[in-house]
């Protein structure tokens, strides 16, 4: 059966075969994200919309980590 919600062709078609959650659910969520729109950019048509997304996740992360530096947390997002 044709999955095509939760199992597009772009999920599995990556050369590793290794599906990107199977790494990407081991990070926190900007990270994973951003891991994400890297690992699929070259499978889906436009590839530089998907950097793009992936470099709005990872500066989103860097704006909260800088943020809890300021305030003294020392947070780490991984699960």
């Amino acid at each position: 059966m044709n999955d095509s919600v939760n199992h597009p062709a772009h999920y599995t078609n990556h050369p590793s075969k290794v599906e990107c959650i199977e790494i990407t659910e081991h990070m926190g969520f900007c990270l994973g994200n951003a891991m994400k729109y890297i690992w699929r950019a070259d499978l889906k048509a436009d590839a530089i919309e998907d950097l793009r997304k992936a470099v709005w996740y990872i500066n989103r992360e860097i704006q909260l980590r800088s943020n809890n530096n300021e305030r003294g947390h020392n947070l780490h997002t991984s699960s």
